[in-house]
């Protein structure tokens, strides 16, 4: 009832005025009439809900394309045309820092780092089981027992996401994807990260890292390390 009482009420009746000033905006030397561009394939009421399962459930456009039998390109269109409009209507999470930039000063880089700290972590999703026999292959990861994509995710200690990589294929282990795609943080910031991350103080000296200590073979922590570990948990926790 609620999203039919939005959608009546202010989506369906601000859209027209909206799509309109969306286009006329554009190059004043335009060739083509306003709207003579390619259709959105969702009609609005979907394109709606999308935007919102979007942003409720914070998938990936892999996943909305299945949900929404779409390809990622219409994914991102749809949502990135009719996101302004929702935005008036609907209380939607929005960019915290809306631009990138190099910080230049310690009170910058506290302003996006509160207490020096960055926690970088990779999540996996579910797909679904892929038909070709290769794809099910590099997609399946051995610790979900699922086929899943992984996006490598880095955020403050307020939760606040600084830097997103790109989804990869699930077989692929977290550390080769930070190997690849890590963020470049600035010199003051302490990495929290966990042991699947083993070797990133000798393959990056030039950052500070914090992992927690690993057990060796036959032997076992000692009650510091134990307590070491426990802050560490709950810093990332």
């Amino acid at each position: 009832m609620e999203f039919n009482d939005i959608y009546d009420k202010e989506i369906s009746k601000k859209y027209s005025k909206h799509e309109i000033h969306r286009l006329s905006k554009r190059r004043k030397d335009r060739e083509r009439h306003i709207g003579a561009g390619r259709p959105f394939k969702l009609d609005l009421e979907n394109r709606f809900l999308m935007l919102l399962v979007y942003y409720r459930l914070y998938i990936t456009y892999t996943l909305a394309g299945f949900l929404f039998n779409l390809d990622q390109s219409n994914i991102c269109r749809g949502i990135q045309k009719i996101e302004p409009l929702i935005r008036e209507c609907v209380p939607i999470p929005q960019k915290m820092y809306p631009i990138t930039k190099r910080l230049q000063t310690p009170e910058e880089v506290e302003k996006y780092f509160p207490g020096f700290l960055a926690f970088t972590d990779c999540t996996e999703q579910q797909i679904p089981r892929p038909v070709d026999k290769n794809r099910r292959k590099i997609f399946y990861s051995g610790k979900k027992k699922k086929h899943t994509i992984k996006n490598q995710i880095t955020v403050n200690n307020r939760g606040y996401i600084l830097h997103k990589a790109a989804h990869k294929k699930g077989r692929k282990h977290d550390y080769d994807i930070y190997k690849d795609h890590h963020p470049i943080t600035p010199k003051q910031i302490v990495n929290v990260i966990d042991l699947g991350y083993l070797g990133v103080e000798t393959d990056f000296p030039g950052q500070l890292s914090a992992l927690p200590c690993k057990r060796k073979r036959n032997q076992i922590l000692s009650q510091e390390e134990i307590d070491y570990n426990i802050i560490h948990s709950k810093k990332r926790g």
